[in-house]
């Protein structure tokens, strides 16, 4: 290595000069201070101020934070510098090819650098490094636009140690060449896969807290400096303030009045020198009640608290009536109290001190609060804190807002007196960007949204995904929690080798720049409310979200699923111009509600991508509400969809919407996507090479370029049929079935479809299965059939009656004329009395009669063209239902009716429709919210 330092450095910082973006500077602060210098001068600037997702704070809030060129607490504007020092815009292709990565993924949360700062939600660094170790080379480029924590830099960074490659169980030789264990067949081989080397990381998130967190896990420190800076003020504020956490272990009552009293007239607190002093780990306060029968005071502790486990019940007496309780009967009480931090008399639930957990010497006890402990308490709220706090209102939102009636309505509410002055008095001597994100580390921990939880061993109980402040609070002492996460993230900083760039802003606005793949964990909906749950962190730091810019499903910031869709839209839009064509983005999702799913999915096709395989990511831990909630997912979806190379697309706009580019992007597609898919060393159905998912990816892939779609389904399948290998009802390129059929010899089962029925669309699918393995009576399907509308039928849609799916879409043999060739086949394998029949036989016709098959291509197209005129003909009832909504529909009338409409470009007709039936129907539906969404875009462009 050099003498001198540059923004790709491969060891730990050293003293001494340092070059950075082409320029040298002496040392790494006369770095600092230059591009310090620039980026307040462009501060100034209305125009910069003035980018979506900017966020809110002053100047000074905003260069305190930031560590330009690395990273800014706003967008960052040496991303093109960045880039260029790293990328080759352009770099051929052609030579690139990758399948999609499609194996499930495990990964645990107990690493260090996971472990070292909270976050709503992330996705395990190791869990990243297999997608990008699969996707790129040494030296790519990775983007997230919505990086969260910075855990894609850190698998970036990690893919440079070979240590942690061979942790994920992979190989590596002394060339670097990294090797996987094969499946199925080869399980016993070692194939190469990737090469080792740090791939460098632009990172981006709305959220200041966010980006903040990921600039210091992608900056590599002196880590013996910021331990001697973190425990310097660690030490200071003990010195000052430790007395807070002090108590009484022995003393005679008579040294402990003194000692009262003294405190009472001098204000200051001196213990006896004959007590016995311990050092509070943590303080139980309780919420107080009052009883709706008698209106006595009911302290929460005492009355439904076992004092010898613990544990509380959920009935509960009152001490003065013997009323028999629940939490949901009573009152909290409330108490009046007066704010000097805001200048406001405030109401705020009434709590009280009723245990407290100490030490002494190695020896731990616990013990009701004695009369010095409550005076020590009330001295120390009467106490002027001599540092500054963040008094901020919180702001609207349904977990900031939902303290409000029991009076914790601003930022230092959360937190105790105690509690609050110690942390002001750290906050005051943490000035490096490492020292002020150890700071913000704890700051939940040692609220009171901390409950107090006996049973749990871990000292800090606060529940994720909420503000949520329980009747039993855990006073956690603060010099304790910052003792114990300075160790974390001494071993978490000890990993980071490797500078990568990080950006605050909107991904929807995000400056072009130039990728080799895309990873990125996006906002779920309205399951997270990402700048609710910043807002304490990102108080103290001085700088907040701007949440007009923030892509959630949010009743406070007026923003439903149409709002969402178009702000992901717009980000997955950046995301596609970023990538390079014939590359991959790996979006990483967990959301239980399919409008949300389909929301996604939607916006990833609109961008311009197209999705080529669904995979599972199980991260170990479910938070809160995924453990809890009956109807969450316990893994998280992980979708692989590419941006299609330039070929393609010139091709495209040379042929426009003809036959030719149907089988174009076909013939493009197929060659993206598994050709094998094995789990336990079986095999498993390819979903994407079904011939329906494929011609919904065709048509996605038609309407996202206003095209007409020329084909319909049951021509789409006819010419498939034609020009591709079938092979088990999948689709494929002619040198991919050769592959399948080497691995399929090897089984003994071929891969089985699943098909869950609910809807009409499904229904006439699954029936087409039933019947190609099995032509059969009515009378031998419908109790079948019947089974399988089971719960899962969408709310709104027609049940169909099987005679009417059968005559609409299928074939019945009257016994006239030979039996169909399907019959024919099933039967003479099926039944020994039947075999070597001939199709005019009286037996064979005789067992034929009455049974159900699916017609031939020939046949298929007359059914579908006659059926489709039948749906557009419903489809005009529904135009001329008068104004009001839609309580039941089928899905088939509309989805045929909102194609032709496209063809014709009458969006008026979509949306209009679309506004008559329940917003959910439209929303968890793919096809219907493909045609509306493109439907609303036109007409916003047409206006």
């Amino acid at each position: 290595m050099s003498e001198n330092r540059t923004l790709n450095f491969d060891e730990p910082v050293a003293s001494g000069p340092v070059d950075c973006l082409g320029q040298h500077f002496p040392s790494d602060a006369a770095r600092h201070e230059q591009f310090l210098r620039i980026l307040a001068e462009k501060l100034k600037a209305p125009e910069y101020r003035e980018q979506p997702g900017f966020p809110a704070g002053t100047d000074e809030a905003i260069l305190a934070m930031s560590n330009p060129p690395y990273y800014t607490a706003c967008p960052n504007p040496w991303l093109g510098d960045f880039v260029a020092q790293y990328s080759d815009a352009s770099d051929p292709t052609n030579s690139y090819s990758r399948k999609p990565f499609i194996a499930d993924v495990s990964e645990g949360k107990m690493d260090p650098i996971y472990n070292a700062h909270s976050y709503h939600t992330k996705v395990p660094h190791k869990a990243i490094m297999r997608y990008i170790l699969h996707y790129t080379e040494p030296g790519d480029v990775v983007y997230d636009p919505f990086c969260g924590t910075g855990m894609t830099g850190v698998a970036a960074q990690l893919c440079g140690d070979k240590k942690v490659v061979e942790s994920l169980g992979y190989r590596v030789d002394k060339d670097g060449v990294i090797y996987n264990r094969g499946e199925g067949s080869d399980e016993q081989k070692w194939l190469p896969f990737s090469r080792i080397g740090r791939r460098h990381a632009i990172l981006n998130d709305l959220s200041p807290a966010a980006s903040f967190i990921a600039a210091n896990y992608n900056t590599p420190i002196d880590v013996r400096e910021f331990e001697e800076e973190a425990k310097a003020a660690l030490q200071a504020v003990e010195d000052e303030f430790g007395w807070m956490y002090q108590t009484v272990h022995q003393a005679s009552e008579s040294a402990l009045s003194e000692a009262i009293e003294a405190m009472r007239v001098s204000g200051h607190v001196r213990l006896p020198a004959s007590a016995t002093i311990g050092r509070i780990h943590y303080t139980v306060w309780s919420d107080v009640f009052t009883c709706p029968h008698c209106a006595g005071d009911i302290v929460f502790w005492e009355a439904a608290a076992n004092k010898s486990t613990g544990k509380v019940s959920d009935t509960f007496c009152c001490s003065h009536c013997s009323a028999e309780l629940t939490k949901r009967n009573v009152e909290k009480k409330l108490t009046q109290l007066r704010d000097d931090a805001i200048d406001q008399d405030i109401k705020q639930i009434k709590q009280v001190p009723v245990l407290i957990s100490y030490s002494v010497g190695r020896q731990r006890f616990e013990k009701r609060p004695d009369a010095f402990d409550l005076a020590l308490i009330a001295h120390i709220n009467e106490m002027k804190i001599p540092y500054w706090f963040p008094q901020d209102r919180m702001i609207e939102g349904r977990e900031t807002r939902r303290n409000d009636p029991v009076g914790l309505t601003h930022v230092h509410h959360f937190y105790t007196k105690r509690n609050l002055a110690y942390l002001a008095a750290l906050k005051s001597r943490c000035h490096s960007m490492q020292t002020r994100l150890w700071f913000n580390a704890q700051l939940v921990n040692v609220s009171k949204l901390n409950r107090y939880r006996p049973e749990v061993s871990f000292p800090y109980n606060p529940l994720s995904g909420t503000f949520y402040v329980g009747s039993l609070v855990s006073e956690a002492n603060v010099h304790t929690a910052y003792e114990n996460k300075l160790n974390r993230l001494i071993a978490a900083f000890s990993q980071v080798r490797h500078q990568n760039i990080v950006t605050t802003g909107s991904a929807a606005s995000q400056q072009p720049v130039v990728a080799d793949y895309i990873f990125t964990d996006p906002p779920f909906g309205a399951n997270i409310d990402y700048s609710e749950l910043s807002f304490l962190w990102e108080a103290w730091l001085g700088v907040k979200t701007n949440n007009q810019e923030e892509a959630i499903v949010s009743k406070a910031q007026e923003k439903g699923l149409d709002e969402y869709r178009r702000l992901m839209t717009e980000s997955f839009k950046r995301a596609f111009e970023t990538l390079k064509p014939g590359r991959w983005m790996t979006v990483e999702f967990s959301n239980t509600q399919a409008s949300v799913w389909n929301a996604i999915q939607t916006a990833l096709q609109q961008a311009g991508f197209v999705v080529a395989n669904v995979s599972a990511l199980d991260k170990q831990q479910g938070s809160f509400k995924a453990v809890t909630t009956k109807t969450a997912v316990k893994q998280d979806l992980v979708i692989s969809a590419y941006k299609p190379n330039g070929g393609l697309e010139q091709r495209f706009a040379e042929c426009g919407a003809t036959a030719e580019s149907v089988w174009d992007f076909v013939q493009t597609h197929l060659k993206q996507l598994p050709v094998i898919k094995l789990k336990s060393g079986r095999l498993e159905y390819v979903a994407e090479r079904d011939a329906r998912i494929l011609f919904d990816r065709m048509v996605a892939w038609f309407v996202g370029h206003s095209a007409p779609v020329p084909f319909s389904s049951q021509e789409f399948q006819d010419g498939l049929r034609s020009r591709f290998p079938e092979r088990d009802g999948m689709f494929f390129l002619p040198e991919q079935a050769a592959e399948y059929d080497k691995k399929r010899a090897l089984t003994s089962e071929a891969p089985q479809m699943e098909l869950f029925v609910s809807d009409e669309r499904s229904a006439i699918d699954w029936i087409s299965e039933f019947l190609r393995r099995r032509p059969s009576t009515y009378q031998e399907i419908h109790p079948e059939f019947i089974a399988q509308l089971g719960a899962g039928w969408k709310k709104h849609e027609e049940r169909p009656e099987l005679s009417a799916l059968l005559a609409d879409n299928f074939l019945r043999y009257d016994g006239n004329g030979d039996v169909p060739s399907q019959i024919h086949s099933y039967l003479s394998t099926n039944f020994k009395d039947l075999r070597g029949l001939e199709k005019d036989d009286p037996r064979l016709k005789a067992k034929a009669k009455d049974r159900w098959y699916a017609p031939d291509p020939s046949k298929a197209k007359d059914l579908e063209q006659k059926r489709e005129r039948a749906l557009l003909k419903e489809f005009e009832s529904y135009k001329s239902a008068p104004g009001r909504k839609l309580k039941e529909f089928r899905l088939e009338v509309l989805r045929a009716g909102f194609k032709t409409a496209w063809a014709a470009k009458d969006y008026k007709t979509i949306i209009g429709i679309a506004q008559k039936i329940p917003e959910e129907a439209l929303q968890e539906d793919e096809k219907l919210l493909l045609w509306y969404d493109q439907a609303l875009t036109r007409m916003e462009a047409n206006a």
